[in-house]
């Protein structure tokens, strides 16, 4: 009697593979947390992230406290910062701030509906920044999670198109061959021969000025998009090469089906694991890319936050000494998001290469 190994199907395998693997789950589950933090921007952030306070200049992270300086339980608060001059504060352990859930502030929309139900505030007339604030008073988590909105979701939209176009250009090349594969081959050289640093600058030179916010971002995308692809389709097309010869595909063709139809539901199916795979690692060259362009101020423009235009205020070795906190935030979000994907990447290419994965295991 067959196992159960036996008879799984390789999907199934894979999964299974895919679970025994904690850093790769790990690696996933942090993943959906920083998506879903992005997706409740507005409601987890106290605060309007474009906001300043003109009397918070710098203010250092307010730490979480339950108890107070005589050492009596307050339950969850914070102390009042007083500025005490030359942007610099002291905590005023007779002004507790209690931590509230649940409480009304400024208006955002949360999928479309507007509200003013944040997920914790203070009392009113107070204000409580627990990562800090930047240079202009502005609450550095709540623009940290309006930033992950731009810098997590131009790697999956980039993905999207870059690998869409690379897949079927690439699939076209391999499998119809003749003058297009010469085309088509002789671009993805030229894209790749250039260097990509200065391709995405001149590339984001063109675009006008006087763009939203939105439109950047989106020009953004079809910038990185655009340079993304060539590497990619030339994957594909050596892959589709020894598709296309396989006992299915000449029996499609017999059959008398369209090229189209062969290519879309027969040959391009078969490279479902590299995609899977590669689409995954590719995608913190994405996020980077657009940290990159708003570190150099040709991305995302102020006051609309990302984490690369967040990057900006700490790059002087004066910030970095006294205002250590605006550096640690988007930091540690971009490393920890590239990290994870990485992880991740590296966890699905084991689980869906099994011969792979054994022959590393043998060595």
């Amino acid at each position: 009697m067959p196992d159960a190994a036996g008879t799984a199907s390789p999907a199934q395998r894979a999964l299974a593979a895919l679970r025994h693997n904690r850093p790769a789950i790990a690696s996933a589950w942090l993943l959906l947390a920083f998506y879903a933090l992005a997706l409740f921007a507005g409601f987890v952030g106290p605060y309007d992230p474009e906001r300043s306070d003109t009397a918070r200049f710098f203010q250092p992270p307010q730490p979480l406290r339950i108890r107070d300086q005589d050492g009596h339980f307050r339950g969850l608060h914070v102390r009042a910062m007083v500025p005490i001059g030359g942007q610099r504060y002291r905590e005023d352990a007779s002004r507790v701030l209690p931590v509230r859930l649940l409480v009304h502030g400024e208006a955002y929309r949360l999928l479309g509906v507007a509200s003013r139900i944040h997920l914790f505030g203070t009392v009113p007339g107070e204000r409580i920044y627990l990562l800090g604030a930047d240079p202009y008073g502005r609450d550095q988590l709540s623009r940290l999670l309006s930033g992950a909105q731009v810098s997590l979701t131009v790697g999956l939209v980039g993905i999207a198109l870059s690998f869409t176009l690379g897949l079927l250009l690439g699939g076209v090349s391999g499998y119809v061959g003749g003058w297009l594969d010469v085309v088509i081959m002789r671009l993805t050289e030229l894209l790749m021969s250039i260097p990509g640093l200065y391709l995405i600058v001149a590339l984001r030179s063109v675009f006008p000025p006087g763009l939203s916010s939105r439109q950047v971002y989106l020009g953004i995308v079809a910038v990185l998009a655009l340079i993304g692809w060539a590497a990619f389709a030339r994957v594909i097309r050596n892959m589709v090469l020894s598709i296309r010869r396989a006992e299915y595909v000449l029996a499609a063709e017999a059959l008398g089906m369209s090229r189209a139809r062969v290519l879309l539901r027969h040959i391009l199916p078969g490279t479902t694991t590299f995609v899977v795979v590669a689409a995954t690692l590719a995608v913190p060259g994405y996020i980077l890319g657009e940290v990159f362009l708003s570190f150099l101020g040709v991305g995302v423009q102020e006051p609309a936050a990302s984490w690369g235009n967040m990057l900006v205020h700490a790059r002087s070795l004066r910030a970095l000494r006294s205002f250590p906190w605006l550096l640690f935030g988007p930091g540690i979000a971009i490393f920890t998001t590239v990290m994870a994907f990485n992880v991740l990447g590296d966890g699905l290419r084991d689980a869906l290469d099994p011969r792979g994965t054994s022959s590393r295991g043998e060595g």
